[in-house]
């Protein structure tokens, strides 16, 4: 079974430990769409290659926006910028969509979301199946969330950091791959027994 941006399992039966219900618990594979798939290749435990993202953000976000499609065009990286274009209200989940269709989609690997406390934008980005967002506001949290959680949406507050640390924060999420460690792998498919189950 596989999902674009997702990631791919092979699911078998495993007891719940609180009911007798049988639940599939899939091994995690990470999808990779084929303009990623040359990456698979990377030894390191940073990419080696550049990285198609896209970036969106609501009004709450728009501060932080341009400086963080500016800095990643500067280092090189491929950015579909998604708006919003001004601090005129909008709504958030809009923009979510927005991100998670195109990773769905294949076009992009990753996205960077950017709301006024980066909560509600991943809360809305989390409903996608094969979504993983991660609100971040530190550079461990932005590293980590990749090498272990396979994080594919970094989301921000714009109210809560400011636009340098917004940079230091994308270029950890950006550097950063997922280890593949069996623990997260196991973990990983857990969740994705949970979107099987119950994502309906």
């Amino acid at each position: 079974m596989a999902g674009a941006g997702g990631g791919v399992w092979k699911a078998h039966a495993a007891e719940s430990p609180a009911s007798t219900t049988r639940i599939r618990t899939p091994e995690y594979v990470p999808f990779l769409p084929p303009a990623a798939q040359r990456w698979s290749r990377c030894r390191s435990r940073w990419y080696d290659g550049f990285v198609n993202l896209a970036v969106a953000c609501d009004h709450g976000g728009f501060p932080l926006k341009s400086r963080v499609v500016e800095e990643l065009r500067k280092l090189g990286h491929q950015v579909i910028d998604l708006g919003t274009d001004s601090a005129q209200p909008v709504d958030y989940p809009d923009y979510a969509r927005a991100v998670a269709g195109e990773i769905l989609a294949g076009r992009v690997e990753r996205a960077v979301l950017i709301c006024g406390s980066g909560a509600g934008a991943c809360v809305a980005a989390n409903k996608f199946r094969g979504i993983r967002a991660a609100t971040c506001h530190d550079s461990f949290s932005a590293r980590q969330s990749v090498e272990d959680d396979d994080v594919n949406v970094l989301c921000l507050g714009a109210r809560v950091i400011g636009p340098e640390l917004a940079v230091e924060l994308v270029r950890d999420y950006v550097n950063a791959r997922f280890s593949g460690a069996e623990r997260h792998r196991r973990r990983l498919g857990k969740i994705a027994a949970f979107e099987a189950a119950f994502g309906q």
